[in-house]
């Protein structure tokens, strides 16, 4: 596999969610997280990584809601954001190719935080939300609204949540923007959390509903990298690697077909892909061929009989 069949595996994820809209979406979230892929050997571009604290690899992944869009294989001596920018550029210009109109949200924690990026969302009408880093500039800004919280919480023993807003620019930044922050304080002492973003709308809504969601997108790397195998990086090259990321990918989006389209209305419509795999492929079954066909014999006994008919029909149908 060269590096010309990888680009054609990468834009064939983006070709078949394009696809999967009968009608042109008025708005997409794109959810941006790296995580780490251990590796045991020698591999090219394996490298040390103190947060991880293993030899490992740091792919990228982009979903929207249970979509894959990108699985982008990377070194880990780099920083969590590294491609990031260029990949969100991309996307953004295959979408408005086909939907002028949409309305794009980019997604993702305080390590894709960087000014040029937002920078270029605003001038490419690009909404984005993304977690900050604490420290102690956004904490002063924050420190009348986390003591009302803490005061709050002494005078009724119950969780307190309070909601604000500021403007702020880190040293490095090219101008001031929106900081949400999150003063919740419980037993355990002061918990805050600071958002940035350009999205209008109640603070409170807009951390609750818009940010928190994004804590999804870990179950479905989760499904990608454990139950469809991605995590299995073990060739000494780094493009064979890349092949085997998006091989995972592949049978991912297979998979999250099925569950979308040939499960729906079924109890498995909101399944993980491994129960999927458990319950609806790896099926003892008894083959008989002929000269004209080939039977398979299942068990009468197995028991998602009903959803496995259903299934086959939705996909023969489609």
């Amino acid at each position: 596999m060269d590096r010309q069949g990888l680009a054609a595996m990468s834009r064939a994820l983006v070709d078949k969610f394009i696809e999967s809209f009968a009608a042109p979406p008025e708005e997409l979230v794109l959810d941006f997280d790296a995580t780490d892929d251990q590796v045991h050997g020698m591999q090219q571009g394996r490298f040390f990584h103190g947060y991880y604290d293993c030899y490992c690899f740091l792919p990228l992944y982009v979903f929207c809601r249970d979509k894959l869009l990108v699985a982008y294989l990377r070194p880990s001596k780099i920083d969590a954001a590294r491609h990031a920018w260029a990949i969100l550029s991309l996307l953004v210009r295959r979408f408005r190719e086909v939907w002028p109109g949409v309305r794009i949200v980019f997604r993702g924690d305080s390590g894709f935080a960087r000014w040029r990026m937002m920078r270029w969302c605003r001038r490419n009408d690009v909404h984005y939300i993304m977690g900050l880093a604490k420290n102690s500039r956004l904490a002063e800004a924050s420190q009348a609204l986390r003591e009302q919280a803490e005061r709050r919480f002494h005078e009724s023993g119950v969780k307190q949540r309070l909601f604000g807003e500021f403007r702020y620019a880190a040293g490095t930044w090219d101008t001031e923007r929106r900081v949400i922050v999150k003063a919740e304080h419980t037993a355990g002492g002061a918990n805050p959390r600071y958002v940035v973003t350009n999205l209008e709308g109640d603070p409170r809504a807009l951390y609750d509903t818009v940010y928190v969601a994004r804590g999804e997108m870990e179950n479905r790397i989760k499904e990608q990298q454990l139950h469809m195998f991605a995590d299995r990086t073990s060739a000494h090259r780094f493009p064979a690697n890349q092949f085997r990321l998006l091989l995972a990918s592949a049978a991912y989006t297979l998979v999250e077909y099925i569950r979308s389209h040939a499960l729906r209305g079924t109890e498995l419509a909101k399944a993980q892909c491994q129960t999927i795999r458990l319950k609806l492929f790896k099926i003892g079954a008894r083959i008989v061929k002929s000269v004209r066909r080939i039977i398979l014999h299942l068990t009468t006994g197995y028991p998602y009989q009903e959803i496995l008919a259903v299934a086959v029909r939705r996909l023969v149908h489609t």
